[in-house]
Formats: structure tokens, C-alpha cells, sequence
């Protein structure tokens, strides 16, 4: 006999004390226990806010149990919800191993439509399924005082058990076709999504850990970008004050867009001084636009302000007197 088997029963109900599904399941649970099976359970309801990584328990069981119950329509949100996550985050490949046995108690009407619908549902992710149990209870005491009704249960959970310890197959369904179908379509994990599937996520050390990683990374390569413009900036500024020729009686301010720097280099002229630096300013007499590359001709010697104008490797907006006047109170 296997001992090492595993199922896991996933239950898609509100939890209710009449609910005949509990019952059902409780039943199929002894059953499997007394043949010496590990199973583990899954109320939905009260994992509702972590339903997407309950894909992640699917990989290490041999079978699994999919139970809900018609209260008035179709399977219900809890047991939708899982089915969605297997299809978005769930490992095919090991669910294609994975035999299902669907439960379905109605206490209205629907129960035929919901075990097929949980079939066709792993079918259609290329899981194994099994003969399930369905059927239409008003009231639960209706199943737990019928000694025929138990005796079918317990049947159905040793039909399991068999199938899954003999590795039963089947005939292929129109199902899996679809499967190759739809499955094609990329899915993109936003970052929440990402974090919540971690394997670590359940670990709050190790998640926290990972955050402070990630923000001591992010600050100092925010540091290092910062330091090298900031280094650069000061190159050109140093140069500029080495170059200054003051001019008397002229005022001007100069804004200058250099492309790369996130910040406009501006300068100040009034009279003999000169006040030069990366930033804003609210009012320019003369607006610059340039490459780079074209700043260090000019700083070099190799070009002037209004040569680069004219050449139209330097755009212009303002007054072009100001602009030539550049030529004169910069001379590299």
C-alpha cells in the first residue's frame, strides 16, 4: 500500500454549518486518512485574500478534491477564483499529473452543471480528472442519517484512492485542445502579483530583508548617478569661472538645456559677477539648446557660442545681442 500519497482538498463554500458539502468532504477525508493518505484542507473563505498563491500547494500532491456548493448559481466566487489563479500562476506541467475527484452539493439546483464545469475547468488545464459526486440536498441531515448515502461517499473516496495509486488514464478530451489553444496568451505579473507568488512571501524576514536590499541598491545607485552628473556639472561650471571676462555695465541671464543633464546650466551676469550653476530659472534673456559634444568644443577652444549657432548645432530663443555678447565675456 503507498503511504507517501498526498491529496488536498480545496473547498469553495461560505463554510456554513448546514452546508451538506462539509459533510460530504469530512467523509471522503476519514476515508482517505484510514488508507493511510496525507490530506491537507482548504477552506477558500478564509483564505480569500491569498487565493492567487494557493497555486503554489498544488506541488506536491498526487491528487486533489475541488468542492463546492450551488447556493443559487454556478460554483461560486471563492472556487472561480482559485481556478483562475491555476490558469494564471499555476505550473501546468505538474498539474498535468494531478488527478481531480469534483464535489458538487446543491441545495437548489445546478449540481450536474458545477461538477461538469469543474471538470471541464482541469481538464482544460491539463489536469487527470476523476469520477466525482454530485447531488441535490435540502437539508444535511437528509445525508448524514442515510447509511446508503455513506457507504457511495466512502466508495467514491476509495475510487480515488485507486485511481490515483494505479495511475488510471483516460481517453483524451476536446478540452485539452482548447487548453493549447488559449494558452498561448502571455501573462504579465504586475510587481504585487510577483511578491505575493514569491516562495518566500510567507516569510516575512526574508521579505523584509529583500526591501531593505532593494532600497539601500536603489540609493546608492541613485547616489552614483547624482555624483557623476554632479562631479561633471562642476567640471563645466569651474571652466566657465576660469574663463570669465566681466563686462561693465552688462546684465543677462543665460539658461542653457544640455542634452542628458536633467538640469539647465544657468548663468547670471551682472557686471563682475558671475553666478554659474545646474538649476532653474524663472526669467532667461537668452534660451540655449545643445548637445553635449558641442558644449565641450566650446569649452575648449574649439568652437565659439556663435559659431555653433550658425553652424546649427546650438538653437537659440532670445535676444541674438545678448547671445554674441556670450563670445565676449567667455574667451577660451
Amino acid at each position: 500500500m503507498v503511504t507517501n500519497m498526498k491529496i488536498n482538498i480545496y473547498y469553495g463554500g461560505r463554510g456554513l454549518i448546514d452546508d451538506p458539502t462539509l459533510f460530504v468532504i469530512g467523509k471522503m477525508q476519514e476515508v482517505l486518512e484510514e488508507l493511510r493518505v496525507k490530506v491537507e484542507r482548504f477552506n477558500l473563505y478564509e483564505l480569500k485574500n491569498g487565493i492567487t498563491a494557493l497555486p503554489q500547494s498544488l506541488k506536491d500532491a498526487d491528487g486533489i478534491i475541488l468542492a463546492t456548493t450551488v447556493e443559487w448559481y454556478g460554483i461560486g466566487g471563492f472556487m472561480q477564483q482559485f481556478l483562475d489563479s491555476c490558469w494564471l500562476y499555476g505550473d501546468k506541467e505538474k498539474i498535468s499529473n494531478i488527478y481531480m475527484c469534483p464535489i458538487v452539493m446543491s441545495t437548489t439546483y445546478g449540481e450536474r452543471e458545477g461538477k461538469l464545469s469543474l471538470t471541464s475547468a482541469w481538464e482544460i488545464l491539463g489536469g487527470r480528472p476523476c469520477s466525482g459526486i454530485c447531488g441535490y440536498i435540502a437539508d444535511v441531515s437528509l445525508v448524514e442519517d442515510n447509511k446508503e448515502y455513506i457507504t457511495l461517499i466512502e466508495k467514491k473516496a476509495e475510487n480515488m484512492y485507486r485511481t490515483v495509486n494505479q495511475k488510471i488514464v483516460s481517453l483524451p478530451a476536446s478540452n485539452q485542445a482548447i487548453r493549447q489553444m488559449v494558452s498561448k496568451t502571455q501573462i504579465d505579473l504586475t510587481p504585487q502579483e510577483s511578491e505575493q507568488l514569491s516562495q518566500y512571501a510567507s516569510d516575512d524576514k526574508y521579505v523584509q530583508k529583500q526591501k531593505e536590499d532593494i532600497q539601500e541598491l536603489t540609493s546608492l545607485f541613485r547616489d552614483m548617478l547624482n555624483g557623476g552628473e554632479t562631479e561633471d556639472g562642476e567640471e563645466i561650471v569651474t571652466k566657465l569661472k576660469q574663463h570669465f571676462k566681466p563686462q561693465p555695465g552688462f546684465h543677462a541671464v543665460y539658461r542653457i538645456a544640455i542634452t542628458g543633464k536633467k538640469k539647465n546650466l544657468v548663468m547670471k551676469v551682472d557686471n563682475g559677477n558671475l553666478d554659474c550653476s545646474f538649476g532653474t530659472a524663472e526669467h532667461a534673456d537668452v534660451e540655449l539648446q545643445m548637445e553635449r559634444r558641442t558644449l565641450d568644443e566650446v569649452l575648449s577652444g574649439r568652437m565659439t557660442f556663435q559659431r555653433a549657432f550658425m553652424s546649427g548645432e546650438m538653437k537659440m530663443k532670445g535676444d541674438f545681442k545678448i547671445l554674441r555678447t556670450l563670445d565676449q565675456i567667455f574667451v577660451f
